[in-house]
């Protein structure tokens, strides 16, 4: 079988976005609502632009699954833009600062950002948030679940308990526009992201993501390529205006001690039927991974995300037509998009981790995957 993969097609105003997944074992069951609450969700958030109130996106299965379970074969995802004027729409030559729209202008030979713009969008994570879904179905099989929020907007910051139950947390989560588990804080984000909206002005922020249930061992020391660690980095950098990426305490393990970053190991024998295998941990610094490899700790990954580049007031450019100064051109955008960015956080993270599963316990069919899992479990455990 091909190892689990994706990728996405499609431009922001153009008929539709697709993502193609290869690679997914027969016999896992599709929770076509799940999908479509992941994009919705994907679609909210308070500090949303006009672009969102147009669509309703909705997953359109074309491939790969029969009677709502996978045949092993492709599966293809349609989601429709009724915004679909890619054709019509203007040409652009004022580049936005931040934005895609010089690079892509200069690399492509163009005075017109409108065609790097129109792929380079953000509106593109609808299709990686389909596939993420695809992904977390394998999952759930194996009781191992993803969860992202919002820890920072601006200048505030959530404060919260996050080693509760990811049902708890998730409750939380979902209470507010911001999708931030505490609710003193999102009241405040989203009075920041007011006033952002009236200064004409966009905002950035820090999503966090955590993953349970996982065994350890998934990834690889081996070869650099396999690190978890870095594929993880890789999949959430590449997302739109994520600028940094962390690993459990990340940048702040440099002003410790190895003393005071290393996570103390204990057993516990009452929980060796567990995936952890009976290994705990006095604390999570390392964010579940030590060599490029999950440890069975929860994995911890934050995300820093920058403002949307599009701002009301523009910002100073240059006209690549006349090579004069003027303003950047506006293009609808979003005041804030980091409530929704943590919704793709999740589903990529997701996916990276369907990923490096499927390679430790690879199989045509999901009761081969189960059986290999079942079967390193019970070795794990004569050790």
């Amino acid at each position: 079988m091909a190892n689990l993969d994706y990728r996405t097609a499609g431009e922001s105003h153009g008929q539709a976005l697709i993502a193609l997944i290869e690679g997914m074992p027969a016999g896992v069951p599709i929770d076509l609502a799940f999908i479509n609450d992941e994009l919705t969700r994907r679609q909210g958030g308070y500090g949303r632009g006009g672009r969102m109130k147009i669509e309703r996106d909705e997953a359109i299965l074309l491939s790969g699954v029969r009677r709502g379970v996978t045949i092993g074969s492709p599966i293809a995802i349609q989601i429709n833009n009724r915004d679909f004027r890619i054709d019509e729409a203007p040409p652009i030559h004022r580049p936005r600062p931040g934005h895609a729209d010089l690079a892509g202008s200069l690399k492509w030979l163009t005075t017109d950002c409108r065609e790097t713009l129109e792929r380079a969008s953000a509106r593109e994570t609808a299709a990686r948030v389909a596939a993420g879904v695809i992904a977390r179905c394998l999952l759930r099989e194996f009781c191992i679940d993803i969860i992202a929020y919002v820890v920072r907007i601006f200048d505030v910051k959530a404060t919260f308990d996050r080693e509760v139950d990811l049902s708890e947390l998730r409750r939380w989560r979902d209470a507010n526009e911001v999708y931030c588990p505490d609710p003193a804080a999102a009241e405040q984000m989203i009075e920041t992201i007011r006033r952002a909206m009236v200064d004409k002005d966009s905002l950035g922020g820090v999503v966090e993501a955590q993953v349970r249930g996982h065994p350890p061992g998934l990834g690889s020391c081996m070869r650099w390529q396999d690190k978890l660690d870095g594929r993880l980095m890789q999949a959430v950098g590449s997302i739109q205006a994520i600028k940094g990426v962390e690993i459990g305490r990340g940048f702040g393990t440099a002003a410790r001690r190895g003393s005071q970053v290393h996570d103390p190991i204990d057993y516990d024998p009452a929980t060796r039927d567990t995936p952890t295998l009976g290994f705990r941990r006095r604390s999570n610094n390392a964010g579940g991974l030590e060599g490029g490899m999950t440890n069975g700790q929860p994995i911890m990954v934050r995300a820093a995300m920058k403002p949307i580049s599009t701002v009301l007031q523009g910002i100073d450019s240059v006209n690549l037509v006349t090579k004069q100064s003027e303003r950047s051109d506006y293009e609808r955008s979003d005041v804030c998009s980091v409530p929704a960015a943590s919704v793709v956080v999740e589903n990529v993270v997701a996916f990276e981790v369907a990923r490096v599963f499927l390679e430790k316990f690879a199989g045509d069919t999901l009761r081969e995957v189960r059986a290999a899992y079942n079967s390193f479990l019970t070795l794990a455990r004569s050790l």
